[in-house]
């Protein structure tokens, strides 16, 4: 660990805190009356607590703000925290990553090592949650391990996102329209009726239609949600929430482009011709069909696929076609039973979810079918102590049981097939605590524990096609695993009340998360778990009668067998082909500091600026890739040792070592900053509310083989809304506009075997539109 870098961390923070005090103690000498910012209320921590109270990095964005925002899903949410990227892959997938921890989704195989939970409840297919972001209270984004506290593994942190509740005694409710351009439709509304004094029923629902935002059609929004839940509350010390949801999700689904090549490696090619980014021509497209063409009738192919510049025209490589789509339904239900026992509160969180998910898509520049039926069941119990006692605690225990059933099928073309039918099994149990013991009125320390025991297992068929042999051979014989893992992950802290408004605060945490299979024959078809180790330094401070709020975090984190996923060479019978992988990549650090800063101006005005820096590398990242057509890899690391596949075979494949020690993590831009302003204009009986916002990013890169068409480099985007309100806001009108630069941003990238072009997912372009909405 840097120990310089955490030291002048620690005497910056104290110094800051001191300072906090002292303008504590003159707004309290000077008794003037609060007109400070709004307490922000979370349960990161799994009991309701002040933002400024809790230990810990917290992101806190409420309903209202994801609305003026625009995100109607997780990727969005990117906008609003500087330490999340959220990286949209194939079908209806995401990838998340926080401080540049995370991991691609690629198939049925694949877990993201930060959690989403929703309500409280862990959901294991996280690409459901693009139907779940409305009618939401707010979201926390929670950062570094929270294994302690919460019922499933977070290695790097946890999205939770949080419905509103239904409301006892009010009837009331809200709806809006929202209509912009790329013919986007948007209509949502929530309804809150009380039945007797003791229970309420709430119904929330959202409608999205929106056109691609490629040429082709691709990158477009269809969506149906639902959400009903009831509250009821039997007596002063017990209530029950149960919560149902549904959300279909169609429409062609995520989409690409073909990104312009630079100069390839000697031996390779001077690099391909392709439209720019900027112009949004998907890769179904004729124009981006006929770059890929042309580049193709430039290269040596195999006498099976028709000799030199033949990969295309002999089909054995498939462009992407404009057929994809999404067909996936989403269930979900689940309760909530809370009951005071006196000495502590008792939680009980049983949970069902399923996913149906099916879709055709051509995001990594082929043809990637998913047919996915998953089930999980869930149970959560928890002790929360109550009262003010010198010793506070929160203890439980979780179990997680999760069956996925699926058909697989990547298609490259004559050249190259994959097919598999993964029988997916995972039970979980865990036992977790955190306890808070109070030395004194000001300074506590802080022990917590967590005990895993995973199982997994699997059942798979497995088919690899593909010129000189068959192209679509039959299934194989299924093939077993069965793996257990067992761990326990800890975090001891200390907390310090330096002031009235200000918090320091300092720990160690662990976390874990279990290895598993990838699609390969055994026994080289299994990865171990990655772990990493959290160290944390933080302040949390309101300056001059809360009206100013400063709150900083270094943290410096060791992950280790970090679980990397790409497109490698699997084991298929005898022989290597392409297929996805997964291993663990060796080790990684990542340092840095986050700021977020909250100023009150005047009596209507709030500005706001979050900033980090991040510091992340790898310590050692090797893998083997393969070259389906051998010919030479194209990789911005190391490249060595090229050989032959299936030595002895007509298979032309070739197998290279790679090595990029020494790399910075991917999405891990070093410097990350949000501005923001907001300003409300009383107009007689009416309000005028203003608001915008910029980020800025450096350059990142979005996959692990560090290509020039991989690399975002640095950029700006900002949004602007204005808002007419009604009287007691029971109506508003909005304009709104985002990505005003109208910016080309990389949401990620593929490289595609066989001719090594690179496919790029694109984040939104300028979009603007109007919005009316109506409390009631």
């Amino acid at each position: 660990m840097p120990n310089t870098f955490m030291l002048r961390c620690s005497v910056a923070f104290a110094a800051i805190s001191m300072s906090a005090q002292s303008y504590a103690q003159e707004a309290t000498e000077a008794n003037t009356p609060s007109v400070g910012l709004d307490e922000i209320v979370v349960t990161a921590q799994r009991r309701e607590e002040s933002l400024q109270k809790v230990a810990v990095a917290v992101s806190a964005v409420s309903g209202d703000a994801i609305i003026n925002a625009g995100a109607s899903d997780p990727v969005g949410l990117s906008r609003l925290v500087p330490s999340l990227v959220v990286q949209p892959s194939a079908g209806t997938s995401l990838s998340l990553y926080l401080r540049g921890v995370g991991s691609q989704q690629g198939n049925s195989f694949a877990e993201n090592a930060i959690a989403l939970n929703l309500g409280g409840v862990f959901v294991a297919r996280p690409s459901s949650l693009g139907g779940l972001f409305y009618d939401l209270e707010r979201v926390e984004v929670v950062k570094g391990p929270q294994g302690t506290l919460y019922g499933r593994n977070a290695t790097g942190g946890a999205v939770n996102v949080i419905p509103r509740k239904p409301i006892l005694g009010e009837f009331g409710g809200n709806a809006s329209f929202e209509y912009g351009n790329y013919d986007s439709v948007k209509a949502a509304g929530a309804l809150n009726v009380p039945l007797g004094e003791n229970v309420a029923v709430r119904l929330a629902t959202q409608i999205v239609e929106r056109d691609g935002y490629l040429s082709d059609g691709y990158q477009d929004d269809s969506g149906r949600a639902v959400r009903a839940s009831i509250l009821a509350k039997p007596s002063e010390d017990w209530s029950i929430l149960l919560t149902g949801d549904y959300f279909h999700q169609g429409g062609k689904g995520v989409g690409s482009v073909l990104s312009p090549g630079s100069a390839f490696p000697v031996g390779v090619s001077a690099g391909y011709a392709a439209p720019a980014l900027s112009d949004r021509i998907g890769g179904s497209d004729p124009r981006s069909i006929a770059a890929l063409s042309a580049y193709a009738g430039t290269l040596f192919a195999p006498p099976f696929c028709g000799g030199f510049g033949g990969f295309v025209s002999s089909g054995c490589v498939a462009p992407p076609k404009g057929d994809g789509f999404i067909d996936s339904d989403f269930y979900g239900i689940s309760a909530e039973i809370q009951g005071d026992l006196g000495f502590a509160t008792l939680t009980v969180v049983p949970a069902y979810r399923r996913s149906d998910n099916r879709y055709d898509g051509y995001a990594p520049g082929f043809l990637t079918r998913t047919d996915e039926v998953s089930k999980q069941t869930s149970l959560e119990v928890r002790l929360s102590s109550n009262g003010n006692s010198a010793f506070q605690y929160v203890v439980g225990a979780y179990y997680f049981k999760e069956d996925q059933n699926a058909l697989n099928f990547f298609d490259q073309g004559s050249i190259s097939t994959t097919r598999f039918t993964p029988n997916l099994g995972t039970k979980s149990y865990a036992a977790f605590g955190q306890g808070t013991y109070s030395l004194t009125e000001s300074f506590r320390i802080v022990a917590g524990g967590r005990y895993t025991k995973e199982d997994r297992t699997q059942l798979t068929a497995l088919a690899s096609g593909g010129l000189p042999g068959v192209v679509l051979p039959p299934l194989g014989a299924p093939f077993t695993g069965d793996q257990e893992f067992k761990r326990f992950t800890w975090k001891l802290g200390i907390e310090a009340d330096v002031g009235p408004a200000s918090l320091l605060y300092a720990n160690v945490s662990t976390g874990f998360k279990a290895g598993g299979f990838y699609v390969a024959s055994p026994p080289n078809n299994t990865f171990k778990p990655e772990k990493l180790t959290a160290y944390t330094l933080g302040s949390k401070n309101r300056f001059l009668d809360g009206r100013v709020q400063l709150n900083l975090e270094a943290f410096y984190w060791d992950y280790t067998d970090q679980q990397i996923s790409f497109v490698g060479p699997v084991q298929s019978g005898p022989i290597s082909v392409p297929g996805g992988v997964t291993i663990n990549a060796g080790s990684a650090r990542m340092y840095g500091v986050d700021t977020e800063l909250r100023v009150k101006v005047g009596d209507n005005g709030l500005f706001s600026a979050d900033f980090q820096y991040l510091n992340a590398k790898y310590k050692m990242l090797a893998y083997t890739a393969i070259s389906a057509s051998g010919g030479p890899i194209r990789n911005g690391c190391s490249v060595t040792n090229g050989r032959q596949a299936n030595p002895g075979t007509p298979i032309p494949s070739r197998l290279f070592d790679i090595d990029c020690s020494g790399s910075p993590t991917i999405n891990s831009p070093e410097f990350s900053l949000n501005l923001g302003y907001d300003h409300e204009i009383p107009v007689g009986d009416l309000m005028l509310v203003l608001g915008g916002r910029t980020r800025i990013e450096s350059s990142r890169f979005t996959n692990i083989e560090y290509l020039p068409e991989q690399k975002q480099g640095g950029y700006m985007t900002s949004d602007a809304y204005v808002t007419l309100e009604g009287p007691d806001k029971t109506w508003s009108l909005t304009g709104f506009i985002n990505n005003i630069e109208d910016e080309t941003i990389l949401g990620g990238t593929v490289v595609r075997p066989v001719l090594q072009t690179v496919y790029s997912v694109l984040r939104p372009p300028r979009t603007y539109g109007v919005r009316a909405s109506f409390n009631f």
